[in-house]
């Protein structure tokens, strides 16, 4: 074969400079070049910084992480502290209850303590013992009963009304062995009598007086209150004159600084109830509990931070309670026990004797907010910075052996050295300045590949792309001269395929729109008129619809208006000044109040249904025609009363398939008395001297409607109300509204109102309360029904 029957080579593709596939070339191949150096430069600076400022990062979130951690560790803890306490106040005020009930009914008290004694398991014999001079159970007595020798007779006899109160407090044998049977874990519990009569009935039975007479010589000779408890009795009757007068606000129980037990040599907590005499006029002895510090301790060194961080209990005066040994050497502290002596023996470990002076400076937290601080401990010679977390538990009153009964405070800390904290920073900080040399070498190795690699495919696809274009730019053409049969055919499924695509649906719909227009046009403004019908006959059954609701909310609020007490019956009512006040939120209210009379006997109810609207208005209907019914019927215990009135609604409730319930109170008047029973907000009482009382009703009972049974909740409370006196009922809707900067009304603003109008007439002291009310709100919406009633006992 010559090399004129050979195949001529073809031609390499010539590209012109003016072509889109030239200009593609240019603008896209420069476009990527520039973009790769430019992003790989701004991305390798931005790796430095990146690691910069991750290590920054990770050590501002890793201390605020280790902030938060302890905060919420310490916090946790703080209430499984508290959470044992108020264990023990419940145990002991329920211990307390018990007794206290027999004295305020002192014919049970003396029946159940005759009818002990002709049992022998609970009248064990009393033992005279002549070297201590005092007589007390044998062994295998449910408890040890101890009485003094000042306490006996010349015979060696418990006197009369000794006898009478041993004899009456053997129930105490029933109730404590329960008590320490189930519960928190307690050493002991035991019943002391009055100053007048302190016998001592401790569960389970020890050697009390024997032990009494080793440790402490000389007690039989003194009273046992001025002995071993040197003025707690008098604090608790400056209770008495003085109720707002204890350093707890309504906490009666009374806890001692941790002491060493004179029978179990363990250091323990003992909480004292004290008990009353039926009028309240003095104290009728105590009930007491035991603890031992074990349980708080376990609590504290089951605590876990870090490697080697430990925690650590102690009182605001920095004497530390429990701690772990390794703990107490980290803090530098020395234990000095106390002399024995008259009284109890405690434990001396303050922080501010500590050997380090850091510790020893520590400031404990004045209010009860977390507290973490910075210190430095020295450690074989150098100073090591440890972080330190403090937060103080409830408040309980503490007798102090000074005789003085105060508030106290416990303390929780937390000490973890920084080290620890920080560890993960600095492995981190290793980390990434690891990483930040990696990334940077496989950044430039990944800029020069994608280079190539970018170079190739532009090249290589720019054909395929410019293909597809010239054959829509030559549809497009067509299209434009009127031919609508014109479709194009790429085979790409890429972006300029998925053009073609929607060219040839534009193009169908073009062509099928041209030649239907009218037609479409025709069919569109008959379904418009067909719309406009349907939405005329809409709008005339909404107008029906509004008028009919609009009508039965009418009925609705009149007949809700018209069951209200009218002014004659107020009138007439003998003795008492009422006024009263109703604006419901919406056309029907949920709010309640009545006063209903039957003879001499004139309740009064204020009720809040929840929501407000015609369910929470029919509600309200409700309990007024069973409120009156109950009251006609002559059912006059509150307890009773409240408790069929509950049960009646509850079924209401449940047929009418509602979750609606009610807050609801009532005062009771008869013969001078007036018993408050029912939960609702707290009852406010002006004196006619312009003092204020605020009395909570949380504990009176459970709203009604909620559940079937509510008569364990139930109880009441006696008000003292004297001429000149004003009892002030409201609704949530008085101290919950708001004014323009959404602050509310609230209770305070309430009691200054009624107080600066105290000695006027009941209408005069509501219409006052009303007026400073809608100033507060002023132009602000009312959110709520608003109910205020005024008594004034004349």
């Amino acid at each position: 074969m010559t090399d004129l029957d050979a195949t001529p080579p073809r031609p390499w593709p010539v590209l012109r400079l003016n072509s889109f596939r030239a200009k593609f070339l240019i603008v896209v191949g420069g476009a990527v070049l520039f973009d790769l150096l430019v992003g790989g430069g701004v991305a390798l600076w931005n790796v430095n910084r990146l690691s910069r400022d991750a290590t920054h990062q990770i050590e501002s979130g890793l201390t605020k992480a280790s902030q938060e951690y302890l905060q919420n560790y310490i916090e946790t803890t703080a209430l499984r502290a508290d959470l044992l306490f108020g264990r023990m106040h419940s145990e002991v005020t329920a211990l307390a209850g018990s007794m206290q009930r027999l004295i305020d009914y002192p014919e049970a008290k003396d029946a159940i303590g005759k009818a002990l004694a002709k049992n022998p398991n609970f009248n064990a014999p009393l033992v005279y013992d002549a070297t201590g001079n005092w007589v007390q159970t044998r062994q295998g007595s449910p408890s040890v009963m101890s009485v003094w020798g000042y306490l006996l007779s010349a015979d060696h006899q418990p006197k009369p009304e000794i006898l009478r109160d041993i004899q009456e407090s053997a129930i105490f044998d029933i109730f404590g062995t329960s008590q320490m049977a189930t519960g928190a874990k307690k050493l002991q519990v035991y019943y002391v009598g009055p100053k007048a009569g302190p016998i001592m009935r401790t569960i389970p039975y020890s050697d009390q007086a024997q032990t009494f007479d080793k440790l402490y010589p000389g007690h039989d000779k003194a009273n046992f209150w001025d002995f071993f408890f040197p003025g707690v009795y008098e604090g608790w009757e400056g209770w008495i004159r003085e109720p707002d007068s204890r350093p707890v606000k309504g906490d009666d129980i009374t806890a001692t600084a941790p002491y060493i037990d004179a029978i179990t040599g363990k250091l323990i907590v003992s909480f004292f109830h004290p008990l009353w005499t039926k009028d309240r006029s003095d104290v009728a002895g105590m009930v007491a509990a035991d603890v031992t510090l074990d349980q708080l301790a376990d609590i504290v060194e089951s605590v876990k931070v870090a490697d080697t961080g430990f925690g650590f209990l102690t009182m605001s005066n920095g004497n530390v309670l429990a701690i772990k040994p390794e703990g107490e050497k980290m803090l530098g502290l020395k234990i000095a026990s106390g002399a024995a002596g008259q009284g109890v023996t405690g434990l001396d470990r303050s922080l501010k004797k500590s050997t380090h002076a850091t510790v020893a400076a520590l400031e404990l937290p004045a209010d009860d907010k977390t507290v973490i601080k910075h210190i430095s401990i020295e450690e074989n010679g150098k100073a090591q910075p440890y972080i330190v977390a403090l937060r103080r538990l409830n408040a309980v009153n503490l007798w102090n052996s000074n005789g003085s009964i105060t508030a106290e405070t416990l303390m929780l800390g937390f000490v973890v050295p920084e080290r620890e904290i920080y560890a993960s920073l600095l492995a981190a900080q290793q980390s990434i300045s690891s990483a930040t040399n990696r990334i940077l070498i496989t950044q430039v190795v990944a800029v020069i590949v994608s280079l190539l690699i970018v170079f190739a495919a532009v090249f290589g696809i720019s054909k395929r792309i410019t293909a597809g274009l010239s054959a829509l730019a030559g549809a497009a053409k067509r299209l434009q001269a009127k031919d609508y049969s014109v479709r194009v055919s790429i085979p790409t499924r890429d972006e300029v395929g998925a053009v073609g695509v929607a060219f040839n649906r534009m193009a169908e719909q073009i062509s099928f729109h041209t030649e239907n227009l009218e037609q479409l046009v025709d069919e569109r403004t008959r379904e418009l008129g067909d719309a406009n019908q349907e939405i005329s006959a809409l709008n005339e059954k909404l107008r029906d619809e509004n008028v009919r609701l609009g009508a039965e909310l009418a009925v609705a609020r009149q007949i809700q208006m018209m069951v209200l007490p009218k002014p004659f019956e107020l009138e007439a009512i003998p003795g008492l000044e009422i006024a009263a006040y109703m604006r419901p939120a919406d056309e029907v209210g949920g709010d309640y109040y009545d006063v209903l009379q039957n003879g001499s006997r004139v309740k009064i109810g204020i009720g809040d249904v929840t929501g407000h609207g015609l369910e929470s208005g029919v509600l309200m209907l409700m309990v007024q025609s069973v409120a009156r019914a109950l009251q006609e019927t002559n059912e006059a215990d509150p307890h009773q009363f409240l408790d069929r009135l509950n049960r009646a609604i509850y079924k209401n409730i449940e047929r009418t398939n509602t979750d609606k319930h009610l807050s609801l109170a009532f005062l009771d008047f008869e013969d001078e008395r007036v018993t408050l029973s029912g939960q609702h907000e707290d009852v406010l009482v002006v004196r006619a001297g312009g003092e204020v009382e605020r009395i909570d009703t949380l504990d009176l009972g459970l709203p009604v409607g909620l559940e079937h049974d509510i008569s364990q909740f139930i109880a009441t409370r006696d008000i003292l109300f004297g001429s000149g006196d004003v009892i002030v009922l409201h609704t949530d809707g008085v101290t919950e509204a708001e004014d323009q900067s959404r602050r509310l009304f609230g209770f305070e603003r309430l009691c200054q109102s009624a107080r600066k109008r105290h000695g006027r007439s009941a209408e005069e002291i509501k219409t006052g309360i009303i007026e400073d009310l809608m100033a507060h709100i002023g132009i602000q919406k009312i959110h709520d029904d608003i109910t205020l009633v005024i008594i004034r006992h004349t």
